[in-house]
């Protein structure tokens, strides 16, 4: 994109308003090639004609690569005119009736986030993030000196480091489960956590895919082992919720958390927390306040005080988005872009990929040592002298650059990541 072209994509930024369809707002869209209308049908065998469409529905910067969807996605436009035409009733009329109508709209998102994971209204919460929603569990299922939790050393801070801390309060025990790298098979994990467990274990916390390098855990398998113990089991989906086709029916696990600011591309601050049915009175509320949600075990884990309203019923609209692409087509391109990258990158002298090649123990993260280049160095490097947001791994655990691609990216910008990483490889930095 030319710097002139940044210009007008400022100018875009810079319209403010419910004003999507004025002429000035509409010619912006049109010289960055968004549109807003609605997405084609996705046909059976979808091509980078197909995945252009999707990616015109986001106002990414046609320049921008944009490869760190494990942290935080863009959101696209029918949910920013969603969020933009709520925030603007409620700040326009702030009344009793406007909240009541917003608050209908929460409920609808519940109906679909519930439709979308294939279980009911009544078993969703929804949360901030992730780390709200483990930390809802976590805070919430009555434990102590006699007790035991068993949980991933990969996991996420909010579902490993979390537990330590409340174990140093509560008096349980927490035992960890190392990973290895690379990963060894669904097998081997499975026998892992089953000699783990033991009479005293009340709780199995994992993470679905990992955020470091993208390894995936045999979650259905674990939750079923978990559940013919008599043990709780909590899902971290953070990297899983929005990219690959999850149905809590069929995983079998008690609790499953996600981020919708992550892979569902939904706005800012808005997660979940599945709670199956079948265990809602063993979770009792970490905070205690107004405007709990309208159904099941909202009514008893989503009374937080004042919400945004606008947004948790502008995340509908996400929802939406991904079930009119398809829930399976979603996943089979995050494999296409992925399969891409690992094989580009290991034909690359000095590379060491971290993320196994095998789609069955990874999914939707590609993390590698490049060389002896400086991840820090290289990430900034690519970003502004290539346009490509990518994230860096400091540390001696993995060290390197994680990609995480997602629908609103082209095979073209894999080659442009893989050509700059190749350049850099031979100059140096």
């Amino acid at each position: 994109m030319t710097s002139l072209s940044r210009r007008r994509f400022a100018r875009l930024v810079a319209l403010s308003g419910s004003t999507l369809f004025l002429p000035q707002r509409a010619e912006a869209l049109t010289e960055l090639d968004i549109r807003n209308g609605p997405l084609p049908s996705t046909p059976r065998e979808p091509d980078e004609k197909f995945w252009r469409e999707v990616r015109s529905r986001f106002i990414l910067p046609r320049d921008l690569g944009f490869f760190n969807a494990a942290n935080l996605c863009p959101t696209p436009l029918p949910v920013l005119e969603a969020l933009e035409r709520n925030t603007r009733a409620l700040d326009a009329d702030p009344s009793a009736a406007t909240r009541t109508r917003l608050g209908q709209g929460r409920e609808a998102t519940r109906r679909l986030l519930a439709g979308f994971l294939a279980v009911t209204p009544d078993e969703i919460v929804i949360t901030r993030n992730t780390s709200e929603a483990n930390n809802l569990v976590s805070s919430g299922i009555a434990l102590g000196p006699n007790d035991e939790v068993v949980v991933f050393s990969d996991n996420h801070p909010s579902n490993l480091a979390a537990w330590r801390e409340k174990a140093r309060r509560f008096g349980f025990t927490v035992t960890v489960v190392p990973q290895v790298n690379p990963h060894p098979g669904g097998e081997f994990y499975l026998d892992t956590f089953t000699r783990a467990l033991t009479s005293r274990t009340r709780l199995l916390a994992m993470t679905h895919v990992t955020n470091s390098v993208g390894d995936a855990l045999p979650v259905g398998e674990l939750c079923r082992l978990a559940r013919e113990r008599g043990i709780l089991s909590l899902v971290d989906g953070a990297q899983s919720f929005g990219v690959l086709e999850v149905k809590l029916d069929q995983l079998g696990a008690d609790f499953y958390t996600g981020s919708a600011h992550k892979w569902l591309c939904g706005p800012k601050e808005t997660g979940l927390l599945y709670v199956n049915r079948a265990v809602h009175d063993r979770i009792w509320p970490s905070l205690v306040s107004l405007y709990p949600g309208a159904v099941g075990i909202s009514q008893k884990l989503e009374g937080l005080g004042q919400r945004d309203e606008a947004a948790l019923a502008a995340l509908g609209e996400a929802v939406t988005f991904q079930t009119r692409i398809g829930r399976t087509t979603i996943e089979q391109r995050s494999r296409e872009l992925i399969r891409a990258l690992v094989e580009g990158l290991r034909r690359l002298d000095g590379v060491t990929v971290w993320t196994h090649p095998d789609a069955n123990r990874s999914a939707g993260i590609v993390a590698f040592q490049p060389g002896s280049l400086d991840p820090r160095r290289l990430s900034t490097a690519l970003y502004e002298k290539h346009r490509l947001a990518v994230a860096a791994r400091a540390g001696t655990d993995r060290p390197g650059i994680r990609l995480s691609p997602h629908l609103y990216n082209m095979l073209d910008d894999v080659e442009r990541v893989l050509h700059a990483i190749r350049g850099y490889l031979k100059t140096g930095l």
